[in-house]
């Protein structure tokens, strides 16, 4: 059994009821629950949400949304890992526990559910957690600089190269999937992960939505 949470908080500042304005012709939030029906039964897919109104959407899609977040995560400052933690919590109580997590972001339409079956196939109990990624174009050891003590720009990571096909690839999280450790997540959060694997996605596939800009693109390439 295994638990897939999708995190839909009302508020959204860059681009105002963003997980239920729609993208084409279905709330984005739709996108995600397909991809995630394709793949799991529906008593393991939780939206967690504090907004009557997005709960009303995804109910209206037949996925019974069981509750609204509390209100201590249901502000600007809430984080992610105090939702899944909640999200843990109610799944053990009312199920069981899960083999392990899946967290799919609504910010993520153009991830698919071969996706996710494919970041599920590298998944291991011996892992922390399988995370979808892009190479970055914002390579640290070609293009991005900081100030050193003196206020000259340097290069943030120093290497022997003149051509950006010549430094290391730098993997960038796309925040599209992550496979998590159930245990591992009760131990510490997501950023204080050791054993971790990527999971490769094309540019496309990769577009999160954050801003107007993100969503203007995406209407543009979906």
């Amino acid at each position: 059994m295994n638990l897939v949470v999708i995190p839909a908080r009302g508020g959204s500042k860059g681009v105002p009821k963003k997980n239920i304005k729609l993208l084409g012709n279905k709330p984005l939030i739709q996108y995600t629950i397909e991809a995630a029906r394709a793949v799991f039964s529906d008593f393991e897919i939780l939206v967690s949400t504090d907004d009557p109104e997005i709960k009303q959407v995804v109910e209206n899609l037949g996925l019974k949304v069981p509750f609204l977040r509390p209100k201590e995560l249901a502000t600007d400052t809430a984080g992610t890992y105090e939702v899944l933690l909640h999200a843990l919590d109610y799944f053990e109580t009312t199920y069981s526990k899960p083999e392990k997590m899946i967290l799919l972001q609504p910010t993520s339409p153009f991830r698919r559910a071969e996706h996710v079956k494919s970041a599920l196939e590298l998944y291991s109990n011996d892992l922390d957690m399988v995370v979808s990624v892009k190479e970055t174009k914002a390579n640290p050891y070609y293009v991005l600089r900081e100030e050193d003590e003196n206020g000259f720009l340097v290069k943030s990571k120093q290497y022997n190269a003149t051509r950006r096909q010549d430094v290391p690839k730098v993997w960038e999280l796309n925040g599209a999937i992550y496979i998590i450790n159930p245990e591992s997540l009760r131990s510490k959060p997501m950023h204080e992960f050791s054993r971790v694997n990527k999971y490769v996605m094309d540019e496309r596939s990769s577009h999160d939505i954050d801003t107007m800009l993100d969503w203007i693109v995406a209407e543009n390439i979906r």
